[in-house]
């Protein structure tokens, strides 16, 4: 392409560009910031400014930019196989591939994937998806949904129904009917001198008590973000996801653990219910299962669901144009690949977590923290898997912020 000036790309941005979750007309007047390379935890936008990415692009970018791997891999498959679909009893050798790896690492038995094109897809697929399984059981009346207040489950209908920001409700005329939602944990805000065990378990049962009063033959699932990111990084107590399992398997409701940011290391371990040891029936997965290198986004079903799904009810009349594309499954492989081989996700669980922790609460402990910090914390932090040149500032408003310094 031909070198186009920052200014010019700013008007044509303006005059062609919509961008999500912006005031587009203030985002025209003051021209938005154009970026043109990243390399490893940095990118550099069209001024020649280097930036420390501590939001790993949108909590996606687990392996750093710049890998030419991925781009090799998405080439070599775009040469072989660009594009076939997944309906018509098709498939291809890297979807074939990509459901199995994710089935080998994913807890337990999630090892059945349906694949979407992003989380906001995957969530929006678990709704039809979680209805059907009981509608074919002849359960039809369990179909309400019980999510969270500042929950985030992406941009669709569905998606921006299931999560509970008020902002998004607005628009659209959301949530559509039958979703339901609590309050979140938020221990270091609302949990005043309480324990955190002690909280946890207040947390946890308000959902048993909105169980109890929409009535267990009514609803279907419970979903949430193991650890909650866009409304700001609520770090739930250790103990409060054990408690929702247990609820849910009393009252034979579904779980689905929204993995979509949290997934593929962003913890420590490969996913989030791991961390905090508990066992999803449905996982959403999304950002990190390729880095963000290219959209792809993926539901994981436990065997119970998946039987279900299979083999009762006849045709699933649901599916995406690019559900399973070759290209971006093969780009997946090579993420996992790498964050296999190179250790990534185990460095993150011994060195760089302890390490950023340590100095989290060194700093915080100063300033307005009493309460513990875990490696849970670096869903906060961009994926510094190599270097610990990173500054703590005291610019941050609420979580701090990272500032580079030289390797």
């Amino acid at each position: 392409m031909d070198p186009i000036d920052t200014r010019t790309l700013q008007q044509l941005d303006a005059a062609h560009h919509l961008h999500p979750f912006n005031d587009n007309a203030a985002l025209a007047k003051r021209g938005t910031r154009i970026l043109t390379k990243g390399e490893g935890c940095y990118v550099w936008d069209a001024e020649g400014n280097k930036l420390l990415d501590a939001f790993a692009g949108l909590w996606c970018v687990n392996i750093g930019y710049g890998r030419k791997e991925l781009g090799e891999a998405a080439s070599k498959q775009m040469t072989q196989l660009a594009y076939y679909n997944s309906f018509f009893q098709c498939t291809t050798e890297p979807t074939v591939r990509l459901s199995a790896k994710l089935a080998e690492l994913c807890p337990g038995d999630l090892d059945l994937a349906f694949f979407s094109n992003s989380g906001s897809e995957a969530n929006d697929t678990i709704l039809r998806m979680v209805r059907h399984f009981w509608a074919v059981q002849d359960q039809p009346q369990k179909n309400i949904f019980i999510g969270r207040h500042n929950g985030y489950h992406g941009s669709t209908v569905a998606g921006a129904s299931l999560g509970g920001m008020k902002g998004m409700h607005k628009q659209g005329g959301l949530p559509i009917p039958d979703i339901h939602h609590i309050d979140p944990p938020f221990w270091f805000g609302d949990g005043g001198e309480m324990g955190e065990e002690e909280y946890g378990l207040l947390c946890a049962k308000r959902l048993e008590d909105k169980i109890l009063e929409l009535g267990p033959d009514r609803v279907a699932a419970f979903i949430g973000e193991p650890i909650m990111g866009a409304i700001g990084v609520y770090i739930p107590p250790k103990n409060y996801w054990k408690e929702i399992e247990r609820i849910c398997r009393k009252y034979d409701v579904l779980l689905v653990a929204d993995e979509v940011i949290c997934g593929f290391g962003r913890t420590g371990e490969w996913f989030a219910s791991q961390y905090y040891g508990f066992q999803p029936d449905i996982m959403t997965l999304a950002k990190g299962i390729t880095s963000g290198y290219i959209p792809l986004g993926a539901v994981m079903f436990n065997h119970r669901v998946a039987e279900v799904l299979a083999t009762r009810g006849g045709e699933l009349a649901h599916g995406y144009t690019y559900s399973g594309h070759p290209v971006c499954a093969a780009v997946a492989l090579e993420n996992i690949r790498i964050l296999q081989d190179e250790k990534i996700v185990d460095t993150c669980r011994v060195d760089i977590g302890p390490y950023l922790a340590e100095k989290w609460k060194a700093w915080a402990s100063t300033r307005w923290s009493a309460k513990p910090v875990s490696p849970a914390w670096l869903v906060h932090w961009n994926w510094c898997r190599k270097s610990r040149h990173a500054n703590f500032s005291r610019t941050g408003a609420g979580w701090g912020s990272c500032a580079a310094t030289s390797p």
